[in-house]
């Protein structure tokens, strides 16, 4: 058993069939909850992980950014 991370509710699933990125529905607030680790289990809200993932894939596009300002000031100095 694992408790809601929303409204606490007790949610009563066999935690060892479930993997990391597995859904569920609290029954008791109708949350979307995500499985955020396994050992121990822990249950995230959808739009948490979703916005976790966002962001990383904003660092993601500054550090391309940096790489291509950094190509350009090697390709300066070449010249």
């Amino acid at each position: 058993m694992v408790n809601c991370p929303l409204c606490d509710a007790v949610i009563d699933v066999d935690e060892e069939e479930l993997d990391e990125g597995d859904s569920l529905i609290c029954e008791e607030c109708g949350a979307n909850l995500a499985v955020s680790g396994v050992s121990p289990l822990e249950l995230a809200s959808e739009k948490e992980v979703e916005e976790d993932d966002d962001d990383l894939d904003d660092d993601d596009d500054f550090e391309d950014d940096e790489d291509a300002a950094e190509d350009e000031e090697e390709k300066d100095e070449e010249y």
